[in-house]
């Protein structure tokens, strides 16, 4: 017995489902370097947040964490870097709590 059956207007035929491939991920992207992650600190430091991601932090500090993401996914386009956003954010946030 075959494991699908493929069923049409004119005829049954049977089917066997195609193997699912699976492909190795590049470990590359997996984190950041530490170099580039002391540049990046360097420069938010300098320079400060962006004007949405100043929004996003009024959003977080008023406890509205399902609208900053709807905002952070407007501004970025897509669901995981929204959420990476505003994780990033709400870290920034509970440092600054922390050292008052």
């Amino acid at each position: 017995m075959p494991a699908y059956i493929k069923a049409s207007a004119r005829k049954v035929s049977a089917t066997t489902p195609l193997k699912k491939v699976t492909r190795a991920k590049n470990k590359r992207y997996e984190r950041v370097p530490t170099k580039l992650k002391a540049v990046r600190g360097v420069i938010q430091d300098t320079v400060g947040f962006s004007p949405y991601e100043r929004r996003v932090l009024e959003l977080l500090k008023l406890g509205r964490d399902k609208r900053a993401l709807r905002f952070c996914k407007r501004r970025l386009g897509t669901h995981n870097r929204a959420k990476c956003k505003r994780e990033q954010l709400a870290e920034h946030l509970r440092k600054m709590r922390s050292k008052k």
